[in-house]
Order: structure tokens, then sequence, then C-alpha cells
């Protein structure tokens, strides 16, 4: 990409915001009701403050390597060349499989009502594999027009909750979004804020295109913080909009379309179809963008052991057995697990990363910059998140709980047998000139 050609830095918030709210805040806005009731607006405030904790060592680091790598080129920094790291990068494309089974599960949430259609497990598998196999054969051909029109569907997204939310400000029963802080709520509040979590984490492909960036030393920083302050607000009054116009009951009862429920009683059968119709392009969106930019990243680097290079699209199509197995592992996850396990396994994978990303950050902030202190109470945050999301799947989804060391133990033994097998190196010549 020429200098001229490189994003600014409305672009790249436009990006990430774009990313941010996508298909969580349409696929499990029912979740995190039923988690955290009327006090799920405080719920988003909190998860933002878990991202922030994050975006401060994502913006240091950022603005001093700027490597497409992202996340990894940190942990590579700061832990050196080990099975760890191998096995995070693994890890990394274990979010994408995730991502897409959960932007699956969406989809035919909103799809099947939206066409008077039964909500079966039948009816829902049979939209998840058509879904997948569209997608696929789409990613297989390739698609410059799909990827022009990415903007676009972003853009009509958010002037959707923007309808949203000015059709329904006014209209608020402020009974409904009284905040309630007993043990109960507090623990429900606590739980929703660690599962929304997710809703946040697209602020990391900033540090995924600096390589692309105009000044990124000065841009990353900003476009990281300013974004996510954007989603935040945005969150907040989607959420205030929401149920402070549906009692509960019926947002819950509503999961996996909630806030299509939610804008009837202020927009009537517009509002529904309106809303349906978003999150339909908003989550395919998401869904084409993962399998074909993010899944397709992952896998490379897991599977060739290169970094920035191969986050070049062209390079996927020489591992086409790599589209095929991650869009398989996609649909099987959305096959075996519903929609709030495959969140919650998504938080914690994601929260993994975040935390060695925080500790490389430790080990390096004398060399790039940080308060050390700043750095320790962060990563204190961030392994309470990860703590009380496994106490949470522990209690009440076992088999996310079980999804999630599953995942993790994949991720090392992969990572064992495929570095005993080709000697994979990440440091190597060939990689060093790409890295720092």
């Amino acid at each position: 990409m020429t200098k001229d050609k490189k994003l600014t830095l409305i672009e790249v918030i436009s990006m990430a915001v774009g990313t941010m709210i996508g298909a969580s805040i349409f696929s499990i806005f029912g979740l995190g009701a039923k988690v955290a009731g009327q006090d799920l607006p405080e719920a988003f405030i909190l998860s933002g403050l878990y991202a922030m904790a994050v975006a401060y060592s994502y913006a240091i680091l950022g603005s001093k390597i700027v490597s497409n790598a992202g996340p990894i080129a940190f942990i590579l920094k700061g832990m050196g060349d080990n099975i760890v790291t191998g096995a995070l990068s693994i890890l990394m494309w274990l979010t994408y499989i995730v991502s897409i089974s959960l932007f699956t599960k969406g989809f035919a949430g909103y799809f099947l009502p939206l066409f008077h259609l039964p909500t079966t497990a039948l009816s829902l598998g049979i939209v998840e594999v058509v879904l997948i196999s569209f997608f696929t054969a789409l990613n297989f051909f390739g698609s410059k027009a799909v990827g022009k029109a990415e903007f676009y569907i972003v853009l009509t997204k958010l002037l959707i909750l923007l309808v949203f939310i000015l059709g329904g400000i006014f209209t608020i029963n402020k009974s409904f979004i009284q905040p309630v802080f007993d043990y109960k709520h507090s623990l429900g509040l606590l739980n929703a804020s660690v599962i929304f979590f997710l809703s946040y984490m697209g602020f990391g492909l900033i540090t995924n295109a600096s390589e692309n960036i105009k000044n990124p030393g000065k841009n990353i920083p900003r476009a990281i913080f300013i974004s996510i302050g954007v989603v935040m607000v945005i969150y907040v009054f989607i959420s205030l909009v929401t149920i402070g116009n549906l009692p509960l009951p019926k947002i819950i009862k509503a999961e996996e379309n909630a806030l299509a429920v939610a804008a009837y009683p202020f927009l009537g059968n517009f509002g529904f179809l309106l809303i349906s119709i978003g999150a339909l392009f908003s989550i395919s969106s998401a869904l084409n963008a993962t399998i074909f930019g993010g899944a397709n990243i992952a896998y490379s680097l897991a599977k060739d052991g290169e970094l920035p290079k191969i986050f070049e699209r062209k390079v996927w199509f020489k591992s086409t057995e790599g589209l095929y197995f991650t869009s398989g592992l996609g649909l099987l996850f959305a096959l075996l697990f519903d929609l709030s396990e495959i969140a919650t396994i998504t938080s914690s994978v994601f929260t993994v990363i975040y935390i060695f990303v925080l500790l490389s950050h430790f080990k390096i902030s004398r060399e790039y910059g940080g308060n050390r202190m700043m750095i320790g109470f962060n990563l204190i945050i961030l392994t309470a998140v990860f703590v009380a999301l496994m106490v949470y799947q522990w209690q009440t989804q076992k088999s996310a709980f079980y999804g999630s060391i599953i995942i993790f133990g994949a991720a090392i033994i992969a990572e064992y047998i495929y570095r005993k097998a080709s000697k994979r190196d990440f440091l190597n010549e060939k990689n060093k000139k790409y890295l720092f």
C-alpha cells in the first residue's frame, strides 16, 4: 500500500467501530438482558472499562511495534519464540472459528422469525449449514464486490441503530432502567460484563493493520481509545432504549433477536423489520470478513509460521484446505453449542490472548514505555475477568467450560506436534525483516 493510500485516523476509527458494533450486539443482547437484567447499561460500561485496560498496552505497543501481526508480534517481542507463543498464534485462529459459529447462530436467530419460520434445532441447523456453505463458496472464488460493499454495509448498520436509538429514547419507562445493586443483581452485572467483553474486542484489528496506517505512532493510540469510547456510548444508549421500552421477560424470551422485538413498541412492524434486516446485513458482513480475512490470516499464521506477510489475502489461496477446515470447524461449533456458550467461549479465549499481551508489555515496558504499576493493575483486572468467566461457565455452562479447556489444550498440543514436525521458527531470517 503506497503512502498516499494508507488509512487515515478517521478511516481506522470507522473500521474499528464498524467491527465492534457487529454481530455480538445483535446476537447476544438477549443473553445479556437475561444475566444482568435492568443493570445491562452498567454492564456495558464495566466491560468497556475492561477493554480500556487492554487498550492501554495495545496503544503503547502498537505505536512502537508496527506490524500487521498485531498481538502475536507484541508477545513475540516480550516472551520470545517458544511453544506458548506458537500456541497463542493457533489460539488466534481458534478465536475466529468460534466467532464464525457465533455469527452463524446470530444470523439464524434473526432470519427464522423474520420469515415466520419455526425456530427448531433442525431449522437452525439447516440455516447454519446453508449460510456457512454459501460464504465458504463465495470466499473460494473471491469477491471484490463484497469487499467494496463492506463500507456501505457498516454505514447502513449504524444508520439503522441511530434510528432505533432516536425512535426509542423518548419513550423510555424510567422504572425499567432503574439499577439494582443487591447481591443477586450485582453478580448478574459482573457476569454480563465479562460476557459482553467480547463486544469490544474489535479494536484489536487496528494493530493488525498498523503497517497500513498513516503516522501509526500517533494514530494507533488515538484510534484505539476513540473507537472504544464511541462504541461504549452507542452500546449504553442501545441498552437503555431496549430495556426501557420492553419488559425484561419479553427481551429474555426473544433472546436471539431481542433488538428486533424491542423496536416493535415504538416503531411497530417497521422497526421489527428494520432491525432484523440490519442484523442480517451486519452479521453477514462480519461472517464474510471473518472467513475471508481474519480466519485466513490466523490459519496461515498457525500453519506456515509466517507473520505479517500472510496478512495479504492472496496468500490464502495457496492453502484452500484451510478455508474448508476453518469453515467446517466453525459449523461444528455452531451445531454443538448454543449461543450463550459460544459467546462465553469466545470471551475466554480472547481474554487469554490479552493476558499474554499485558504480560509481554510488563516485561518490555522499560524499553517500549508504559507505567509498570498501571500494567500490573490492568493485568490483575484481566486475570479476574478470565477467572470470572471460567467460574460462570462452570456454574451455568459446563459444556462451554469444557469447550474452553479443550481449545486451550488443543492449541498447545497442535503447536507442540507441528513445531516438532516442521521445526518451525518464528524468528528465522525470512520473517525478521517483517517484524519490528
